[in-house]
């Protein structure tokens, strides 16, 4: 008896041994979420949370990366690039090598910098000026498109369908906003209309009288604004009050149904440049019920490519079964992937080699439909 409690203490030693070995040879794959959770802008934050967090979930369920499990950690950049900077300098300092983010162009673009000096792959899913991209760094990527083709895409729609009299440009004066309405000034001035007005407003502002005076004053009938909701919200309001109908137009960061709540009625009508509409893809429908089951809006622009850059960044992880920075960008240039948002494929940049926008009528319910 005891010589057999001896063999069973031995064999449940190597159990024991075996699990531990196994146990300290499984890891914990830590991937940043880097993106604005305070300030006016952090409903597009939430938008990128709930896509890349639904995605490591769902991951770690199948079985994680070749044995190893995921954890999203959330830092909050508030989409100010200083704050942006100082986000970057911890995730390097918190040795996390992987990135979903940041989500302003503004900021995305100084914490790039530092990724890539620190060679950390980042992704952003919602970042689309194109001068992130341009300097050739070899670890930044994005499953999104840029605003050299939202841009021109917006103007051909104003070209060909709006056909306005006399146009007004306006912009917050921040790298996105301003970096769209150029790319649309210039594409409807070589189709031979010219803008009334080209100027910036002040982001944060709240009284945009002297505008909405001038914009009159030029018998404006339509506006593109390049910027964000809380501002373009409450030009729309403003707008409606003092008797200025010119139809408006902007870009996904006035996709917002916030821009509803602050506009309220004045924002029926507006015209939204937008990412199709991936939750409404038959084949992402369990994935659509999945969100719903935890009451998160799966309808936002950016949940569905924070969830796709998740994937190509963790499939390059089981497709060469490593970690490191370097390997998962040379082989995300030299793959393509089937994603939630389609089939994805990158350039020598980082950047989509295909991308489309779809123009939307947006809704006083927060809601929106494809523009005829």
């Amino acid at each position: 008896m005891k010589r057999f409690n001896k063999k069973l203490l031995t064999l449940s030693s190597a159990i024991c041994l075996a699990g531990a070995i196994n146990a300290a040879q499984a890891d914990t794959i830590k991937i940043a979420i880097a993106g604005p959770v305070t300030g006016p802008v952090a409903q597009y934050g939430d938008m990128q949370k709930i896509g890349a967090l639904m995605a490591i979930e769902q991951i770690n369920k199948a079985g994680g990366i070749n044995g190893d499990t995921l954890e999203g950690v959330i830092y909050d950049d508030a989409c100010d690039p200083k704050q942006a900077v100082a986000v970057a300098n911890k995730i390097v300092n918190d040795d996390i090598q992987h990135v979903i983010g940041h989500l302003c162009s503004s900021s995305t673009e100084p914490a790039s910098d530092i990724y890539e000096e620190e060679g950390v792959l980042m992704i952003t899913a919602a970042s689309t000026s194109p001068t992130i991209t341009e300097k050739g760094y070899q670890t930044i990527f994005r499953t999104i498109g840029l605003d050299s083709m939202q841009g021109p895409f917006a103007a051909r729609y104003v070209v060909n369908t709006i056909k306005p009299k006399n146009m007004a440009i306006i912009h917050d004066k921040q790298q996105y906003g301003e970096g769209l309405a150029t790319a649309v000034k210039n594409v409807v001035e070589e189709a031979g209309i010219k803008p009334v007005m080209f100027e910036g407003v002040t982001a944060g502002d709240k009284d945009f009288s002297a505008l909405i005076a001038k914009l009159k004053r030029n018998n404006v009938d339509f506006v593109y604004y390049g910027g964000y909701h809380p501002e373009l919200g409450l030009i729309l309001r403003q707008s409606r009050e003092k008797g200025f109908t010119a139809k408006f137009m902007g870009p996904e960061g006035v996709g917002n149904a916030d821009i509803s709540k602050i506009a309220g009625e004045a924002s029926e009508g507006l015209l939204v440049t937008l990412p199709q509409s991936f939750d409404q893809d038959p084949a992402n429908q369990a994935l659509v019920a999945a969100f719903k089951e935890k009451n998160e809006d799966p309808t936002g622009p950016f949940v569905f490519p924070a969830y796709s850059a998740v994937q190509v960044m963790t499939e390059s992880m089981k497709a060469t079964g490593k970690s490191d920075p370097e390997a998962l960008a040379a082989h995300l240039r030299s793959t393509s992937f089937d994603t939630t948002t389609g089939k994805l494929e990158f350039d020598a940049k980082g950047d989509l080699k295909d991308f489309s926008f779809v123009v939307y009528d947006w809704h006083a319910d927060g809601t929106k439909s494809p523009a005829k």
